[in-house]
């Protein structure tokens, strides 16, 4: 990794275009997937100047690796976590290295593979109820429709319930004003962030009404010694015994942070997959067409759950080549937390790391036609490692990964056994940058297929029951679809 020469980031490539005072924000904001992708020639490293400030965008996938395993010294940080953290404070997406072991513990259970198997239970009767409620003809806004399958699924793995309407609605209303703001944020120079603009104040309004509905759900709970068999009782009832006392459970602020993290992963981050996987399915219609036949010969119509998992591969393969092609963290921050060295360049503390999962994705010597989308490319192989990442890797791996894979396979397995997807018009959908590669205003046109699911009169999502948690499954229906 390292060499036998140490020299320092002033000796890293300088990207062309920079502008004084604004560096390379222009371009990051007019067009950032063109100007990442315009660094791809930089074998290694290269230098990126965020208004007055510099960072290191690492284009190699080990440099990444070892900065993504060794985050004592590569610590979440920089322009990104810290607009997020505006938002869901030190929850454990967020937090500094110091925080984190302990709150990933207590978290742990909360992800549990028996747990797991009754979310994908939710999930399913979630992704069947949306299905079934479009119209032969429609056209739909497909990020929203998936945003409200994501909203209630979560809603009801989370809380074992789901909001009241209104709540819902301002809730996703709430939630697409601050993650549309973050991208923007992060670009614009601290005292500017700060003037009172009309933008400004919608997004510190809707940051504020969904911490306080979090936070009224959270107490409610905290109330409730009752395990409703969801995620929050496993986060309320966590203990960590390698802790103090005083800090074996997770306090009040400690638990709205960690359910406000999962509640915006889980549901914004696996809603932008599932569009671009439908866009990605329409404008291949062969590969559609393919998947619609596993699905009717694997659901048998039946409405989808973690039984049928270890049966659906394509739909496997489609969600992994989605999140090749598609990362929804595209791009993420590291701040060197003390000085070290990196591939023969000394790095010095507070310097900002910039990794994206969408530049190593796309590098053509790791992927033939990297831009191209075939799900064929994972049959009877497992992604590297090294060379995807769209969950990141080491202890700061997404803790949510299978949670969220489970969900888009059995979701896209229930709109391929209802409906045939076609694009609306003839121009190419792009992605909206944000901190996602956001899939906000993609429309696509349904036409009812011959073959639906029975069971179309199954019970609504939501329930005042407690989930139930069944026996823990064998080896395969909880099961990660991606190693990595």
């Amino acid at each position: 990794m390292t060499e036998t020469t140490t020299t320092t980031t002033a000796s890293i490539p300088l990207a062309p275009g920079a502008l004084p005072l604004l560096g390379h924000a222009l371009p990051l904001l007019r067009d950032p997937l063109a100007f990442i992708r315009s660094l791809a020639g930089y074998p290694r490293m290269v230098r990126v100047r965020l208004g007055p400030t510099s960072a290191v965008l690492i284009c190699d996938p080990t440099l990444t690796r070892h900065i993504f395993v060794n985050d004592r010294t590569f610590d979440k940080g920089g322009p990104i976590y810290d607009r997020i953290r505006e938002v869901i404070g030190d929850g454990l997406s967020t937090c500094p290295y110091p925080l984190h072991r302990r709150q990933r513990r207590l978290c742990q259970p909360s992800f549990h593979p028996q747990r797991l198997h009754g979310y994908a239970a939710v999930f399913g009767r979630a992704s069947h109820a949306t299905a079934g409620s479009w119209h032969d003809g429609q056209v739909l806004d497909v990020t929203r429709e998936m945003m409200t399958l994501t909203t209630q699924a979560t809603m009801e793995t989370m809380f074992s319930g789901s909001l009241p309407a209104d709540t819902l609605r301002r809730a996703l209303a709430d939630t697409n004003t601050v993650v549309s703001a973050f991208f923007r944020r992060m670009m614009t120079p601290a005292l500017l962030r700060r003037l009172p603009t009309p933008a400004k104040r919608r997004y510190d309004q809707a940051r504020s009404r969904l911490f306080a509905t979090i936070t009224e759900i959270v107490a409610a709970r905290r109330a409730d010694p009752t395990d409703h068999a969801d995620l929050l009782s496993a986060l309320v009832a966590a203990v960590d015994v390698e802790s103090r006392d005083h800090e074996q459970r997770l306090s009040d602020s400690e638990l709205a942070d960690q359910a406000l993290t999962f509640f915006l992963g889980g549901m914004e981050t696996t809603a932008i997959t599932l569009a671009w996987a439908l866009h990605l399915l329409a404008t291949h219609p062969e590969i559609q067409h393919a998947l619609q036949a596993e699905t009717d010969t694997v659901l048998a119509g039946t409405l989808p759950g973690p039984e049928h998992l270890p049966r659906l591969d394509l739909a496997t393969r489609v969600v992994t080549e989605t999140l090749r092609l598609y990362p929804p963290a595209w791009m993420m921050t590291r701040t060197v937390a003390q000085e070290a060295e990196l591939d023969g360049v000394r790095l010095r503390r507070g310097d900002t790391l910039v990794l994206s999962p969408y530049l190593i994705h796309r590098r053509p010597d790791l992927y033939a036609d990297p831009d191209h989308f075939d799900p064929d490319r994972w049959r009877g192989t497992s992604p590297d490692r090294t060379g995807y990442v769209p969950f990141g890797a080491g202890a700061r791996k997404c803790i949510g990964d299978q949670f969220a894979l489970t969900e888009a396979i059995l979701a896209l397995t229930a709109v391929a056994a209802r409906w045939e997807l076609s694009p609306v018009g003839e121009e190419p959908f792009r992605p909206k940058v944000e901190t996602s590669l956001s899939s906000r205003g993609l429309r696509l046109r349904l036409r009812r297929r011959l073959t639906e699911p029975s069971g179309t009169d199954a019970p609504p999502v939501a329930t005042s029951q407690p989930l139930p948690v069944p026996s823990p499954p064998g080896p395969g229906p909880d099961a990660c679809p991606v190693a990595h």
